[in-house]
């Protein structure tokens, strides 16, 4: 047995009157003391004495009837090292966050695939690399994922979309390469999110995507390429769409608009033509515009039914496209 747990045994053993005000199960709290080890027991722990009730503990949270430690929140922290492989043997956590760490590293360990009552996990603003880990399609009852700001490679995992209670993923900010899997056109529920933003992702929208009622889908930022229609349906409920600055190409007078719910829209920064969709004036909740730069042609729709905009987008919402005329841009030739 390590002398560390040795240690943590002795004082269990010797000093009970230390653990009888204790709600934290004794498994509980030998196992975040090894995690606060291998950090080299940085400052944002220092509440985590023995001899002290873990459920107390700063960033801990117990289940109030099981006592069982359920979450872990470090944000904003010199924490050095890598996630600890003892982070498994809190098996009933339901809640992890690690955000804002700069000085953690290393890769996202096999021990996050155990936590399988997981709801939540966010290990964001980190410098951990390496690939997005298949086995967390383990986690069966995940509902948000969140890896953005980190320094992530390789390829999404197909794996993702059968994680049958997710309703949001964040990628966004790593250098993951490859395309959207064909999987993910089998998201389950509404009201998805799907945020992908800042990476080396390429190729093709899988059509599949046009299965998949999503909330907010931020593909922006990367080198796609081909028919971006598949997003764009009239019946859907999507309030953000953002596709900027990659490289697709469609026809936009036949993309479905959807009129209520809309509030962000930016196509901006790619090669596509056509017209602007008459139908988007009765989106009345749309805040945000953006079709700038692309290959449009044809005059602005006018008659904005607003419902919570005092006026009309302005010319940096429509400039530089190919032939796109009337206000706030130049009026249109006979």
């Amino acid at each position: 047995m390590a002398p560390f747990t040795l240690l943590l045994l002795f004082v269990f053993v010797f000093f009970p009157a230390l653990s009888f005000a204790d709600r934290c199960r004794p498994n509980d709290k030998i196992t975040l003391l090894k995690i606060k080890n291998s950090f080299s027991n940085p400052n944002v722990l220092l509440s985590w004495d023995p001899a002290l009730d873990c459920c107390g503990w700063y960033v801990v949270e117990c289940n109030e009837t099981t006592n069982h430690v359920i979450g872990l929140t470090i944000l904003y922290a010199q924490i050095s090292g890598s996630i600890p492989d003892a982070v498994s043997d809190l098996t009933h956590l339901q809640d992890l966050r690690l955000k804002k760490l700069p000085l953690l590293v290393g890769t996202i360990p096999p021990a996050i695939g155990k936590l399988t009552n997981l709801v939540s996990l966010e290990i964001s603003w980190t410098n951990i690399s390496g690939p997005v880990p298949g086995f967390l399609s383990n986690l069966q009852n995940l509902e948000y994922l969140n890896l953005s700001f980190n320094k992530l490679s390789g390829s999404i995992p197909a794996s993702l979309a059968a994680l049958p209670n997710l309703s949001g993923i964040r990628l966004d900010r790593n250098r993951l390469t490859g395309s959207i899997p064909v999987s993910f056109g089998q998201l389950p529920g509404s009201r998805l999110y799907l945020i992908l933003s800042h990476n080396g992702l390429s190729g093709e929208l899988p059509a599949s995507l046009g299965n998949v009622d999503f909330d907010t889908i931020d593909i922006s930022r990367n080198n796609f390429s081909g028919d971006a229609s598949v997003l764009f349906n009239a019946s859907k409920t999507t309030t953000t769409i953002d596709i900027s600055r990659n490289k697709f190409e469609f026809d936009f007078s036949r993309a479905g608009i959807m009129a209520g719910s809309l509030i962000t829209l930016d196509i901006s920064h790619n090669k596509i033509w056509g017209n602007i969709p008459r139908k988007i004036t009765d989106a009345v909740n749309l805040q945000f515009l953006n079709v700038s730069y692309n290959r449009l042609c044809g005059e602005i729709p006018t008659g904005w039914r607003f419902k919570y905009r005092a006026s009309n987008f302005d010319y940096s919402s429509f400039f530089h496209n190919r032939c796109l005329c009337g206000s706030p841009l130049e009026p249109c030739k006979p």
